[in-house]
């Protein structure tokens, strides 16, 4: 089945929207298959996010992010984890509404975690309980990455 993932700003207008393939599905959760589909590559100082490279992402109704594993367009090589902290997506039917709130988390695959944007959040106008949702969702985030817990458990420590 497709789904379509809209992709809007802290205020709920749309920013960007994709499709992808629904892999799994539960009460509270959507996981699916999409294509990083920007016209070209980006690159940035932690991760260079390839056109055609493979998201494996997870979206939830009940938690204040979302968490994608990222794969290599050319050999399907596993380069990291990207998160987004958001409002609880809305799931419905063949579509996803995730209200993105500016603060992100990469972390790569031995396990290294770079908070990102915290500047943007912070300029953003929102109200205490929604800052402090997005706090906690980070909080929690960080906590199953130093566990390894899923859908983090294939972190490869540097030797």
């Amino acid at each position: 089945m497709t789904i379509t993932v809209i992709k809007n700003d802290h205020a709920g207008r749309e920013v960007w929207r994709y499709t992808g393939r629904v892999l799994a599905r539960g009460a509270t959760w959507v996981q699916l298959e999409a294509r990083f589909n920007r016209p070209h590559d980006v690159q940035t100082p932690y991760h260079t996010f390839r056109r055609g490279d493979r998201f494996v992402e997870w979206f939830y109704a009940d938690r204040w992010y979302n968490i994608f594993a990222m794969y290599d367009v050319d050999d399907d090589h596993f380069t990291g984890w990207y998160c987004n902290i958001t409002r609880p997506a809305r799931l419905d039917g063949d579509a996803i509404y995730a209200d993105d709130l500016a603060l992100d988390v990469f972390v790569a695959p031995d396990g290294t975690l770079t908070v990102l944007d915290e500047d943007e959040f912070s300029a953003l106008p929102l109200d205490e309980a929604t800052r402090a949702a997005a706090r906690r969702a980070l909080d929690e985030l960080q906590r199953l990455v130093a566990a390894r817990a899923a859908p983090f458990e294939a972190i490869q420590p540097l030797d």
